[in-house]
Formats: C-alpha cells, structure tokens, sequence
C-alpha cells in the first residue's frame, strides 16, 4: 500500500486490513476491491511524452522460432503483495516516458521468466491480493512478452504464449521529483497536472516505470476520505521507513492538507490534492503505467 504519514495499510490473512501507524506514511496499499472502468474523455490537442508506443519492443521475425518454455515446477512461490522474488532481470528503459498502451490480464496460473526460453521463477495468478491483476507490456521478443514486475522495482518478468489476455491501456501518469509534479497523459496527449508532496530524503519516491496494481480506501481521515491507488513499486531502502511501514507499497493518495505539496515529507508516496485524486480515481484504469523522473527536458503543458 502506499505509505505516508500516519496509518499505512498492511497485509493481514491474505486480504488487505488498514493498521495504525507512525508519522510520515508510505501507504502500504494492500488492494481492496474490483479495477475501474474508466469513463471516456476526450483528449486534447497537447503533446506527446514521446513518439511511438513501446519502441523498445522487438516483434519476432519470420526467421526466428519462438524459444521453448521450461516446466516450471509446482513449488515456485507466486509474485504476490510481499516482496517479488529475486533474480528477475532489470527493466532497461525503466526511465523511458513513452506510453505502454498495452497490458497483460493472466487468465490462469502462469509461470514468469528471466528471459526468453529462460528460467522460471515464479507464477503470476489472475489476482493479486484480491484486485483483478493487469501488468503493461514493457517488450515483446521472439513471441515471448516482458512485463513489468509487481512488488519491486525497475523490475521485468517474462511470459511465454498463452494464458493471458490483453488490454489496451490509454493512460500513463509521469512524476517529477525536481519540480514535484504529477501529469496525467491520455493517449500521449497532456491532460491536466498536479503539485506533489513526494519521498523525504533517505526515503526518495524511486525512480523509474511502475504501474497502478488497484485501489484501496482510506484507513483514515488523513487522507480525507479519497481511495489510494496503491503501485507495483516499493520503497528502495525498506530498512529506511518506520517498523510499521516495511512490507508496504509506494501509492498515489491525497491528504488532510495540502500544506506540503510541492514539498518532500512523505516516505516515498506520491501525494495529490483531493480533487486530483478523485479524477485520477475515475479516469486512470488499474495496469496503467506511473514512471518516475527527476525531470522531464520540456515541461508538458498544464490543463
């Protein structure tokens, strides 16, 4: 979940429970309830955050043939709300802005690999802490599909043919931590931005690609009675964060006050006024990517 300054929600028996916490809270966004879907809004005429969708992604040739997957064995632990397992490979263009206007929904088990006809590591499931599981599309190689990674950061998993379906997604959210600000993009197009409160120092909001893994509401009146959009991502130094924080999620959230937006006091979330909040909330589908920048090198347009 999100941490931040007082409450963070923590995991408790598989489903997500709101706990009482210290000041500066991460909302540790354990995910409660089903995805949006997003009303339409017609874009406006601002630029894009870059050119085309997924250039890093490489379709197979005719020439190559799809590398086999290796059984995966029964006893590989399931990417969950904990910490993923390691020995998956780094994301290479976690600080790429251009939109991933795809995702991955599993409609089963499936095993996750480190690469192409690679090892497997673990197993996605179509749900994740009780919310509907979608992951965007990083690359794609030689028939098998890289997503980014739930719960670590600058992370991908890879997936062989079958056992997903896919989504089109439309939105992307890009934070700059240099300016503290948040803009919401609509099919490459800037649609409105937002001050931001982000991560104290030693606590910094990470850097690089996530995604929006679901929502949560409020475990108090902190964060003034708006749902959280809890990340896939997590806090680059759990041992940095108070005892009541460690295992919680970076999240998107609002607060009491805006008295410290623009300003870094929380533990790694990312802040927004209430109304923000509720549009992001209304708009912005779960599996929508969030990347994060310490500067775009021309700032988007505001709404």
């Amino acid at each position: 979940m999100p941490f931040d300054q007082m409450s963070p929600y923590r995991r408790r028996a598989g489903w997500i429970a709101a706990a009482i916490a210290v000041p500066a809270l991460l909302v540790a966004a354990l995910l409660v309830g089903q995805a949006l879907t997003p009303r339409s809004t017609a874009p406006d005429d601002r630029r894009v955050v870059a050119a085309d969708p997924t250039p890093s992604s490489v379709e197979q040739s005719p020439e190559e043939s799809v590398p086999p997957a290796a059984p995966a064995p029964d006893g590989l632990p399931v990417v969950d709300y904990d910490p993923a397992p390691k020995g998956f490979p780094a994301d290479p263009a976690t600080m790429d802005t251009t939109p991933l206007t795809e995702g991955v929904h599993p409609t089963r088990r499936i095993a996750a690999y480190d690469a192409p006809g690679g090892r497997p590591l673990a197993f996605f499931e179509p749900t994740l802490a009780g919310v509907e599981l979608t992951v965007p599309v990083a690359q794609k190689r030689v028939g098998w599909t890289a997503v980014l990674l739930p719960s670590a950061n600058r992370r991908l998993a890879w997936l062989p043919p079958g056992g997903f379906d896919t989504v089109a997604l439309r939105d992307q959210i890009v934070v700059e931590r240099k300016v503290h600000r948040l803009t919401w993009y609509r099919a490459g197009k800037a649609v409105r931005s937002w001050k931001t409160s982000l991560g104290q120092e030693g606590q910094e909001t990470p850097l690089g690609r996530t995604f929006i893994l679901g929502r949560t509401p409020p475990p108090g009146q902190v964060y003034g009675g708006v749902d959280i959009f809890a990340l896939g991502s997590v806090p680059d130094d759990p041992k940095a964060v108070p005892t009541g924080l460690r295992g919680a999620h970076i999240g998107l959230h609002t607060w009491y006050n805006d008295d410290e937006l623009g300003e870094n006091t929380t533990n790694g979330c990312i802040r927004v006024t209430r109304s923000g909040q509720r549009e992001l909330l209304a708009e912005v589908r779960p599996g929508s990517s969030l990347v994060v920048v310490d500067q775009l090198p021309t700032p988007p347009p505001t709404a």
